[in-house]
Formats: structure tokens, sequence, C-alpha cells
């Protein structure tokens, strides 16, 4: 897969890992957008490294990476930007 084809499984990812992760995020809209893509750069990357998966086909594993990804990522943004 291309880096086109990561920006659009990482759009597809984002928002179905917000939609797992409701609430309020601090950013908005664009800021989960962004988050999602680059969870779904690191999710694939995580898991070429253990070997579950590749980054240069499109499959059902490269989802979940991607959708995995992009949870931790939000997750981790929540923590660092959450408000005392």
């Amino acid at each position: 897969m291309g880096i086109l084809s990561w920006i659009v499984l990482g759009l597809i990812a984002g928002a179905i890992a917000k939609w797992l992760k409701p609430g309020k995020d601090p950013g908005g809209c664009i800021v989960t957008i962004l988050i999602g893509i680059a969870g779904a750069f690191i999710g694939g990357w995580i898991g070429t490294l253990l070997g579950l998966g590749t980054m240069d086909k499109f499959s059902l594993v490269n989802l979940l990476l991607a959708i995995g990804g992009s949870l931790l990522v939000l997750i981790l943004w929540g923590m660092l930007t959450k408000k005392k």
C-alpha cells in the first residue's frame, strides 16, 4: 500500500477509533482525524515489527492494526492534554 492508501486507512481507522472511544477530545474533529492517520501509521509500523502484518497490502489485519494504533494515540493524546 502506498502512502495515500495509509492516509485513507487512517481516516477510516480514526473514525472507528473515535466511535469506540466516545467523549470529548481536545482539539476537535480535525485533530482527531490527524491523530487517526498518525495512529494508522504507528499501528502498521508496530504490526510490521511484531510480524503481524505488512504495510504493503490491504487486509483486515492491517485495518485492525490501524484501529488499534489510532485508539492508542487517541488515549495518549487525551492523557497528555487532560485538564486537571
